[in-house]
């Protein structure tokens, strides 16, 4: 159960196919109910957003980052309402914690100069 609790921390509420495909139905009723324990946990300790404890596992150096784009994705639209064009090999300047969770799902990487 360990190993699948952090497989909810690693790639969200939603799990790739690939990996749900080797869940027994047991672990699959364990991993829907933590995470419906999760979500009801941060709406409370958030105020009226809620507060996603699961974004920015270490902590941020900079609050900005510049990321590539890996596929093409759509439109993303920032806090501000910028919205940002996701297309294959374009490189954007975004704010860390609405990146982090599409690094995860391999639309964006981290640009390292």
């Amino acid at each position: 159960m360990l190993r699948i609790r952090s497989l909810r921390w690693e790639y969200g509420s939603v799990l790739p196919s690939e990996i749900r495909f080797h869940f027994a139905p047991e672990e699959t009723v364990w991993f829907n109910q933590y995470k419906k324990s999760l979500a009801t946990y941060m709406r409370a300790i958030g105020g009226d957003e809620g507060l996603d404890i699961t974004q920015d596992m270490k902590p941020p150096k900079s609050l900005f980052i510049e990321v590539r784009c890996l596929k093409d994705y759509g439109e993303f639209e920032i806090d501000d309402g910028t919205t940002v064009l996701l297309k294959k090999n374009s490189q954007h300047f975004m704010p860390r914690w609405k990146c982090e969770q599409l690094i995860r799902h391999g639309i964006l990487e981290h640009v390292l100069s």
